[in-house]
């Protein structure tokens, strides 16, 4: 059974837009609760059913090693900014805010 904050995790996950991810600690940070160990022991327990390739470690490397190949494919399908076989963070994190926000 999914907690609350779980729940929360991944809500964000999913409203994280194509072409755009957040380290663990800033979804932890967006929340106001947890840290990045926590938000990773959700992803890692419950991610399976959201973009998790949205989710990566703060330099902007695949949050799961063994899983690189597919998500370089994904990211470079949504246009993800890449610096080689990591995210360009400066140019790809997501601050939380709709997308149309000015």
């Amino acid at each position: 059974m999914v907690d609350a904050f779980a729940e929360r995790v991944l809500d964000v996950v999913e409203r994280i837009p194509p072409g755009k991810v957040m380290a663990y600690g800033d979804i932890a940070e967006y929340l106001g609760e947890g840290g990045p160990r926590q938000v990773g022991k959700v992803m890692s327990t419950w991610g399976g059913g959201v973009p998790w390739w949205r989710v990566v470690h703060s330099d902007g490397t695949c949050a799961a090693p063994d899983h690189l190949v597919r998500c370089l494919a994904r990211w470079r399908e949504e246009g993800t900014p890449l610096r080689g076989e990591r995210v360009n963070m400066r140019e790809a994190r997501w601050d939380g805010r709709p997308a149309n926000f000015h």
